[in-house]
């Protein structure tokens, strides 16, 4: 049965080709969207340039002769029409009437009590505003287009239980044919056990390629001075070593080691093995808590505080990692050679970065969208590494559902090019690992 969907701003703001994407079904849009969204269109952020790809998709409509307050058809056999509610002094639902959400809200129950032989379903990324939506007795829902379920995101990891000569045969060997190849995604790391009573484990990578699953490389030796802690860890370092794979996300909860491993494994493939031409290295600029404002010098000055986590990573690594002893004196030096470069994501727009290694940290405050343009500015022989937490967000416009990293790891999780690990353990500090499970 055909329901009416009445969308909130945010939804177009968040995905513009939303309303193509609601199949046979109605969709509404009050005239206090369109006003909202004319608000944003002069912002060069990502919001701004999808408010722009709105009003010229809606334009389009109209300019074929379709009439936007009759309803013009689209998708599948859905109609879409903006609503302009009759004038009146008041909400009837009694709430202040200069807010845009209640008069949107208000919208809303107005498509819903004028057909009620028909399911109207207001649809908006605001929490709050499906809260007060479901009090005042409206059907409410996100926009699950581009959302992740979070919990049970792929970890990346999968165990498989041999037999006691099939592990022998995996040791001696170095790889082993699954016998449900089907069940594992490419580049899934594996932890592999013994079933007989010694309990034994081994770790492996599974080679879609091969069809087959090949033990990780020798990691005690470790990368830049510094050897994984754990199994996650070691699947990492396998994954961000491996050029084979292009794309790596990275998940896990502060001190798990995130940053440190994909900068190392940036300077070791970079500067120690020369098989890229640049280490590339940036985050979005995105204060947690209270901003500072504006911050004066020269732009090298403006991102310092910004991109100090990766300078202290990056010191910590060319000292622990005997950087001296191989003729680096410190990472100046890296940046004077043209071998690293650290710059916010504001500018990576327009460019093309072919052989680069490319990391960006904090990945996690990125639309799905700023990710798939940072993707795309990857040229030939270039490898990206996605990191971040997403229970650690400061970008208000998503969550841990819709931000690009969760939504990348999940979509291109079945990619031959792709690896994906989530890490669990931290390994920074016992305070810290207290501070981020108890608090």
């Amino acid at each position: 049965m055909k329901k009416t969907y009445v969308l909130d701003t945010n939804v177009l703001l968040h995905d513009p080709y939303a309303i193509l994407k609601f199949e046979d079904n109605d969709l509404v849009l009050p005239i206090y969207v369109l006003e909202e969204i004319d608000g944003f269109k002069r912002d060069t952020t990502e919001r701004g340039r999808n408010a722009r790809t709105v009003a010229r998709l809606l334009d389009s409509y109209r300019a074929d002769g379709g009439s936007l307050g009759q309803g013009v058809k689209i998708g599948d056999g859905g109609l879409l029409r903006v609503y302009v509610p009759e004038q009146r002094k008041e909400l009837s639902i009694a709430l202040k009437p200069s807010s845009g959400d209640n008069v949107i809200l208000q919208t809303a129950i107005e498509v819903r009590d004028s057909d009620p032989s028909r399911r109207t379903i207001f649809v908006t990324m605001d929490v709050n505003l499906r809260i007060r939506g479901d009090a005042l007795g409206l059907a409410t829902e996100a926009y699950e287009n581009q959302s992740v379920d979070v919990d049970h995101l792929f970890t990346g990891v999968v165990e498989l239980t041999l037999s006691d000569a099939d592990f022998d045969a995996f040791s001696d060997q170095g790889a082993i044919t699954p016998s449900e190849p089907e069940k594992l995604y490419p580049n899934a790391c594996v932890l592999l056990r013994d079933d007989s009573p010694r309990a034994r484990t081994a770790l492996g990578r599974y080679r879609a390629d091969k069809a087959e699953i090949r033990q990780l490389r020798d990691s005690r030796e470790g990368i830049m001075g510094i050897r994984p802690r754990n199994k996650e860890q070691s699947f990492a370092l396998d994954l961000l070593t491996d050029d084979a794979v292009r794309l790596v996300t990275i998940i896990g909860m502060a001190g798990t080691g995130k940053t440190l491993l994909a900068l190392a494994a940036g300077l070791y493939c970079t500067v120690e093995k020369a098989r890229y031409s640049r280490l590339l290295v940036s985050r979005p600029v995105m204060p947690m808590g209270r901003d500072l404002g504006f911050l004066p010098g020269t732009i090298e000055e403006k991102l310092d505080p910004w991109m100090q986590p990766i300078f202290d990573n990056l010191e910590f690594l060319l000292v622990a990692g005997g950087g001296k002893r191989r003729g680096i004196r410190g990472f100046d030096e890296l940046f004077e050679n043209g071998q690293l470069q650290v710059e916010p994501l504001t500018y990576i727009r327009g460019r093309s970065l072919p052989q680069q290694y490319v990391i960006v940290d904090e990945a996690q405050n990125l639309t799905p969208h700023e990710v798939k343009t940072i993707i795309t500015r990857c040229g030939e022989g270039a490898k990206i590494v996605l990191t971040g937490d997403p229970f650690q967000i400061d970008n208000p416009y998503v969550d841990s559902a819709s931000n690009g990293l969760t939504v990348t790891a999940d979509r291109l999780r079945t990619e031959s090019l792709v690896g994906h690990i989530m890490l669990a353990k931290g390994e920074r500090s016992e305070l810290a690992n207290i501070a981020a499970n108890k608090l």
